[in-house]
């Protein structure tokens, strides 16, 4: 289990598949309260044939650190494990806040990046009025409870109970000043007014039942990218552990196009 220090923080990830290809490798970037777990099935099904990496961010999995501040800050991190693993260009894939990192890095450092999948993510936040009323309520209501309500309603309608309370025990172990800070984090993120700047190819695969970042909120952005394919999928917020085959099955399809 390697692990990198970077300002503060130490990284835990996976970094496995052959490096005598041409393919350039795959880098997965889970979201908000998650670990680098949720890319299970992609790590299985890439890495016999392509060089795959994966993070659990600071302050979240096995990763040591205090939340960052910003958005800008862990994608920092990020371009800190590709230069300690001399990547030089890779395929970047991001989950919801992951997917945001993944955008940050795209516009920072737009040399490094092949190809770019956005699963569940968005250039602006913008909260509904339930989203909204439930964070503000989070200084109120236990932080387990808090923690409990935002997983719960980020699956669709009918996944598993039993596999949801997981998600969400796993989830509560992160740290109270991680979650916190990394919310404000996302909350002051936006670059949908600079989306455009980003040349690469990008595949954006959203859930139909995404209550949390809803799918109006993903076409918005779309709309603004120059080279951008989107696939829709029947699931909520959480697509890796709810549709892991299907979402394994379009990064497949867009990485042979």
């Amino acid at each position: 289990m390697p692990q990198l220090d970077v300002d503060g923080a130490r990284l835990t990830y996976d970094d496995e598949g052959p490096r005598d290809t041409e393919e350039v490798p795959l880098v997965l970037v889970h979201g908000w309260t998650a670990d680098r777990h949720r890319w299970d099935h992609q790590m299985e099904h890439f890495r016999p044939r392509r060089r795959v990496i994966r993070l659990d961010l600071r302050g979240h999995g096995e990763s040591t650190g205090a939340g960052a501040r910003t958005i800008e800050e862990l994608a920092q991190d990020v371009v800190a494990l590709l230069d300690h693993l001399r990547v030089d260009r890779c395929v970047l894939v991001g989950h919801s806040m992951g997917g945001m990192i993944c955008q940050t890095i795209a516009l920072t450092h737009p040399g490094r990046v092949e190809r770019m999948v956005l699963v569940n993510s968005i250039g602006r936040m913008t909260y509904s009025r339930g989203r909204g009323l439930l964070m503000a309520a989070s200084t109120l209501v236990p932080f387990k409870l808090f923690v409990a309500a935002n997983i719960q309603r980020a699956f669709a309608p009918g996944f598993p109970r039993e596999e949801v309370r997981a998600y969400i025990r796993a989830s509560a172990n992160t740290p109270r000043e991680v979650v916190m800070t990394l919310y404000s984090a996302m909350r002051a993120f936006d670059v949908l007014d600079r989306v455009a700047e980003i040349r690469v190819p990008t595949l954006m695969v959203h859930g139909y039942y995404d209550v949390q970042l809803p799918v109006r909120q993903m076409l918005r952005m779309a709309k603004a990218y120059p080279d951008a394919v989107i696939r829709i999928l029947d699931a909520g917020h959480e697509l890796p552990v709810e549709k892991p085959a299907e979402l394994t099955k379009a990064i497949d399809w867009f990485l042979a196009r």
